[in-house]
């Protein structure tokens, strides 16, 4: 019995080897009747050399003689259930009205006799570069929004980096309760996101949730203060004799430190630019409408995502978290969108005042 086992384990391995050894016989094959076939030997007699069929010669040889190769070549796959043209007509209504959905894409081509699945359709859109993206929300911007930010980033580009050190960066924010609004999906390549056909205008403290004050600059956050009730000059004011001379002092700017607000009629009340005179403050000349300048808005949506991770289940809740994720933020991440600023400039200017990826 050991002996029959012994025997029966010898003629597997035997037969594995004759395996493997047929298998390389059979990649030498081709490249052997081209070799055969280029030194003048007959179809005939590389079959009697080779062992192999007449026909299986003249196929290698046919196909060397097309193809210049007598590598496998790739098979063409599973015909597409589109045609052409509808093919061709998703991808242009789908770079034409980036919001569409797949669902009307599914029905438009059923229109023209194609019923394909939706996953069929995206498969194409992403062929020619076309991914389903979240649309972005930028505020709407006007002509004259534009201009005006093109202006600014123009006059400030050739600013040293130890002018934009010495800038007290502020602004004010809704931080919500529950979560941020529904999200829209745009089909769009890559690189196109800020793009105004891709964007979803907004418009500043459109509503809900608390309000806050808050400041930095190149040496990281300053004060932070929830606004209560509605904000008029005579509150901003008072957060700015509260917080703004402290904030100053503890990233020690100095006294020529720039202050940088937007163009709120609050923030530019006569009474507020009178105090701010008085203060010995100079204010940094701001456009209308130009977030994507400012670089406290992207502590801004950091500060949000951290925040909502907080899950606060209240408002007092929310504004401690808002609070101490503020004071998170590294002096460094500040630095980093400070140091940064000539390229914001740059991307404004490419852009013509228009949206950035800032």
């Amino acid at each position: 019995m050991h002996l029959h086992c012994d025997s029966l384990s010898g003629r597997s391995v035997k037969s594995a080897e004759s395996i493997m050894k047929n298998k390389e016989h059979t990649r030498q094959v081709p490249d052997t009747v081209v070799k055969k076939f280029k030194a003048g030997f007959g179809y005939k007699k590389i079959s009697q050399a080779l062992n192999i069929p007449r026909s299986t010669v003249q196929a290698i040889i046919l196909k060397w003689k097309e193809y210049q190769t007598t590598a496998n070549l790739p098979r063409p796959g599973r015909p597409s259930k589109l045609s052409a043209h509808t093919r061709r007509r998703l991808i242009r209504d789908a770079a034409k009205r980036p919001m569409i959905t797949l669902d009307e894409l599914q029905r438009s081509t059923a229109e023209v006799g194609d019923s394909v699945h939706r996953t069929t359709i995206s498969r194409i859109l992403h062929k020619s570069g076309l991914y389903g993206r979240v649309a972005r929300r930028n505020p709407f911007l006007k002509d004259i929004h534009k201009k005006c930010s093109l202006k600014f980033a123009t006059s400030h580009l050739g600013d040293t980096p130890n002018m934009w050190k010495k800038v007290l960066w502020s602004d004010e924010t809704k931080i919500e309760l529950f979560g941020n609004n529904a999200k829209c999906y745009v089909w769009r390549k890559s690189n196109t996101a800020h793009h105004p056909e891709h964007t979803i205008p907004t418009v500043k403290h459109g509503g809900g949730s608390i309000m806050v004050w808050a400041c930095f600059s190149s040496a990281g956050t300053g004060k932070m203060v929830k606004i209560d009730g509605k904000m008029d000059g005579a509150k901003y004011r008072t957060i700015l004799e509260e917080n703004l001379m402290e904030s100053a002092k503890d990233l020690r700017l100095g006294r020529r430190f720039v202050f940088q607000q937007d163009n709120d009629p609050k923030h530019k009340a006569k009474s507020t630019m009178e105090w701010f005179k008085n203060k010995h403050i100079q204010v940094l000349e701001w456009p209308s409408q130009s977030p994507d300048l400012n670089p406290i808005e992207n502590l801004w949506k950091e500060l949000k995502t951290a925040v909502h991770k907080c899950s606060p289940s209240n408002f007092t809740e929310l504004e401690l978290f808002c609070k101490e994720e503020w004071e998170k933020m590294s002096v460094s991440r500040c630095a980093k969108l400070i140091e940064t600023y000539p390229k914001r400039l740059t991307a404004v200017i490419a852009a013509k005042g228009g949206a950035t990826k800032y």
